[in-house]
């Protein structure tokens, strides 16, 4: 797995970012405001405009983090509010972080256009008018140390922590050599893994911040009385969270772990990052990661611009914004299922490929993607997203070594 990566290009951003993609993104900021701006978004008619939004009223913190790192995302290149426009959420904020990284933004405000449908009329002509300047972008040289890239489990099996997520692994350690930032979560599904990490951190303060992170997530799961384990794991084989975190740790790989993140925070160089995704205080609305595209929205809003995603069982979902690469981690699921998923992992488990060999594989297809190939999830019109309330504190330095 020495060889050299293939060239890649993307779309320069004003804060010396590079995404691999070119989307308008609708944001609507409210629930109150769904419908117009999904209807904003079908009247566009194409893949590249998507929709995103936060459709709690209440405000919170982190929701205005993720929605201000989304909407400045390096993949998106223009950005249309919908607000309702007694909603608590501070749309003016947003759109002065938009306008401040240089990107074309828009607000429309139900209550101010006078209702439905006038609203729809007006957001879809701005759309189609900044969608002519974005397709006319060119794209620019773009280097592997500029790419960052997600990963995340769904639809785990037994099959999940011994082909597709070691395979990652192996993808992972290539691509963080070439100078790629690498995100693996979640810190939910790693409990009994916290000691190894820690032995892998870049410095005793960062391993003892792995261990507190993981001891933080078992805690809220008992709290709870829930984990991130489903009923379909156990159908795939899979018998305790201990042993669906072994499967999860896989994709991590080997290097060594240099920094932990929260969501919305972005990494400040290359290198391997455990991304917390638990908040920190009781969970007031709701269980946490209700679902795998609420990880991967938070991926995304540490700047990653495409997520390796493994199952086993079978997983259709792809995601707003950012690409996301299916790796099957089942023989039998991708004899099924194979219209959905972009790399065969099962393959190893038949003797047919090695683990090098798949994450050779993963490796190029993460720079086809990058080039603007689609990914399974992309062609089939998936386009995914999650948001709700979590509450994260201030973390010290030793969270992010210099």
């Amino acid at each position: 797995m020495a060889a050299a990566l293939s060239p890649i290009s993307g779309y320069a951003r004003s804060d010396g970012r590079k995404g691999i993609r070119n989307v308008v993104a609708v944001a609507y900021l409210v629930e109150c405001a769904h419908h117009v701006a999904r209807r904003i978004v079908d009247r566009a008619g194409g893949h590249d405009v998507h929709l995103i939004g936060f459709g709690g009223c209440y405000p919170n913190a982190y929701a205005a983090r993720m929605m201000q790192a989304l909407a400045t995302h390096p993949n998106v290149g223009a950005v249309l509010l919908v607000s309702l426009g007694c909603e608590s959420f501070d749309r003016r904020a947003l759109a002065q972080a938009v306008a401040a990284s240089g990107r074309p933004v828009h607000t429309l405000v139900i209550q101010h256009e006078g209702g439905t449908a006038r609203t729809i009329e007006r957001g879809a002509a701005w759309v189609g008018e900044v969608l002519a300047t974005l397709r006319a972008q060119p794209r620019v040289p773009m280097g592997a140390n500029e790419l960052v890239i997600g990963t995340v489990c769904g639809g785990s099996d037994g099959t999940s922590g011994i082909s597709a997520n070691p395979a990652v692994g192996r993808a992972f350690d290539r691509l963080g050599a070439a100078g790629a930032a690498c995100i693996f979560e979640e810190t939910g599904e790693l409990v009994g893994c916290e000691h190894v990490m820690a032995a892998r951190a870049a410095s005793p303060a960062l391993g003892r911040e792995i261990v507190e992170r993981v001891e933080k997530a078992a805690r809220c799961y008992a709290a709870l009385g829930q984990g991130s384990f489903a009923l379909g794991n156990a159908e795939g084989g899979l018998t305790t969270i201990e042993e669906k975190s072994l499967g999860a740790y896989a994709k991590s790989g080997a290097a060594s772990i240099v920094g932990v993140l929260e969501p919305g925070e972005r990494p400040p160089a290359g290198g391997l990052y455990l991304l917390d995704v638990v908040a920190d205080d009781a969970p007031r609305f709701g269980f946490p990661n209700i679902n795998d595209n609420a990880e991967i929205a938070e991926l995304m809003a540490c700047g990653a611009l495409l997520t390796l995603f493994t199952t086993g069982r079978g997983s259709v979902v792809g995601s707003a914004l950012a690409p996301v690469i299916k790796v099957c981690a089942n023989p039998d699921t991708w004899r099924r299922m194979a219209d959905d998923m972009d790399i065969d992992a099962g393959r190893i488990l038949e003797g047919c490929a090695t683990l090098d060999e798949v994450g050779s594989e993963i490796v190029q297809r993460v720079l086809d993607v990058a080039n603007g190939a689609p990914s399974r999830s992309e062609a089939l019109g998936h386009q995914e997203f999650v948001l709700t309330y979590k509450s994260f504190a201030p973390r010290g330095p030793a969270c992010l070594p210099a």
